[in-house]
C-alpha cells in the first residue's frame, strides 16, 4: 500500500511539474516585432498632403516615405533635437515611387511634428505619434 501511495505522489509532481514547465512558455509573450508604415507623400489626387497626416507608431518601428504626386518633396522634422534631426531627410525627391526610411530607434514616447520644406507654406506637414 506505502509502495502505490508512493508511485502516485511522485507521479502527481511530476504532472505537476510538466504542467507548469508547459504554462510558462504559454504565458512569455514573444517581443513585439518592429513595423514598417508607408507615408505617402502628395495624396493619390495631388493635393499636398502627407498621408496618413497623422501616424501612430511604437520606437524602434520604421516609417517609409514614399514620393506620390507633385514633386519636389521632403520630410524635416521640427525640433533642435540632434536625435530627431537625424530622422529627417532634406534631400529632395523628384520622382513618384522614390522613397526613403526613417527608423524611431531609441525615440522618446512623445509626438512629432514634421513638414515638406518646399510645400511648408501650403500646410504640407505632419505628426508622427511615438508610443512607448
Amino acid at each position: 500500500m506505502k509502495f502505490i501511495a508512493s508511485t502516485l505522489r511522485s507521479l502527481g509532481l511530476v504532472v505537476l511539474t510538466l504542467l507548469l514547465v508547459v504554462t510558462s512558455f504559454l504565458m512569455v509573450a514573444p517581443p513585439a516585432a518592429a513595423e514598417t508604415h508607408t507615408v505617402k507623400m502628395g495624396t493619390d489626387t495631388g493635393q499636398l498632403k502627407f498621408v496618413p497626416d497623422t501616424l501612430t507608431i511604437k520606437s524602434g518601428d520604421t516609417v517609409k516615405w514614399v514620393n506620390n504626386k507633385l514633386a519636389p518633396h521632403n520630410a524635416v522634422f521640427d525640433t533642435k533635437d540632434a536625435g530627431l534631426k537625424k530622422l529627417s531627410h532634406k534631400e529632395l525627391l523628384f520622382s513618384p515611387g522614390q522613397e526613403f526610411e526613417s527608423t524611431f530607434s531609441d525615440v522618446p514616447a512623445g509626438e512629432y511634428s514634421y513638414y515638406c520644406e518646399p510645400h511648408r507654406g501650403a500646410g504640407m506637414a505632419g505628426k508622427i505619434v511615438v508610443e512607448g
